[in-house]
């Protein structure tokens, strides 16, 4: 019942407001996810050989002394900006030793995304309060995806919210339910993908995390997916070049797909597309079962 969106800018001026379009298409789908809702924006790369982490605090959590801490253990020139509960990090440092870092060093803090230029920012809430909380409407970027969830199989909590990432600049949003996903997710793990919760969408997304990482392109990974992901699902991928949507033989869960000259766009339901700009002249199709549909990616 979840509803789930995607938008990419083929013009870099549309990329300018795609804040703000993704947060219009995500209150449309308010109805279909009133738990919590999130987003995850490519925009603003890090700086040459730098990495960006989007952090997750609990209330009162001293950001400056985090800081400090960062600037001491890895890089003086580290940089921080709040956004909610969330924080963007920006410094130089390996994803491993940070990882290890956080674990022994700041054990209440949640890595929620790492890459080049991926931000991922979600929070439990009704979609329009999230909306709001995060700021969405300023940003800028050029492609994106956003959840809206009803919760059916893990808590309602800021973790279990979508989107998940399990690789660089990779993210995944899932409308459906994946039958296999606790056998998967022991499997994954002890491949060493790092998977932080219960919820299916999180191990689909490790799943393309370890076969791009065994050498799959993004096409091929997907592929196999259609053979190991047993379940009924629509899938939004972010990568850092562009995205793909894909649903599974069945097709059980709808979605729609749409193209101008402008934009591209998917969402579970046409009304979150109708509130893009041009949307009235746009090629509009359902994607077929079992197909895979990229741009840039």
């Amino acid at each position: 019942m979840c509803g789930i969106v995607g938008l990419y800018a083929k013009e870099p001026a549309f990329g300018e407001r795609l804040g703000a379009h993704l947060a219009d298409m995500l209150v449309e789908m308010s109805d279909r996810g009133p738990d919590s809702a999130g987003v995850a924006l490519y925009r603003q790369p890090a700086p040459a050989d730098g990495l960006k982490l989007v952090l997750h605090g609990p209330e009162g959590t001293d950001w400056e002394d985090v800081r400090h801490a960062l600037a001491e253990a890895f890089d003086p020139h580290v940089s921080l900006e709040r956004r909610g509960s969330h924080t963007v990090v920006m410094l130089t440092a390996g994803l491993a030793a940070l990882r290890s870092w956080l674990a022994e060093a700041q054990p209440a803090l949640r890595l929620v995304s790492a890459g080049e230029v991926i931000e991922i920012f979600k929070e439990k809430g009704h979609p329009c309060e999230v909306v709001k909380q995060l700021t969405l409407r300023g940003l800028s970027g050029s492609h994106g995806l956003g959840h809206t969830r009803m919760a059916t199989e893990s808590a309602v909590t800021t973790e279990h919210s979508h989107p998940f990432s399990t690789g660089l600049d990779l993210c995944l949003v899932h409308n459906g339910s994946l039958s296999n996903h606790n056998r998967l997710r022991a499997r994954l793990r002890k491949a060493g993908v790092e998977i932080q919760t219960d919820n299916d969408s999180e191990v689909a997304a490790g799943f393309l995390a370890w076969r791009l990482a065994e050498g799959d392109s993004l096409e091929e990974a997907l592929e196999r997916g259609m053979t190991e992901l047993d379940g009924f699902y629509t899938f939004a991928i972010g990568t850092k070049e562009g995205f793909a949507v894909l649903r599974d033989p069945i097709a059980c869960k709808h979605a729609v797909l749409a193209e101008t000259d402008d934009w591209v766009a998917m969402a579970t339901e046409y009304r979150a597309i109708a509130t893009l700009p041009g949307a009235q002249e746009a090629r509009i199709w359902e994607p077929k079962p079992g197909q895979i549909y990229a741009w840039g990616a």
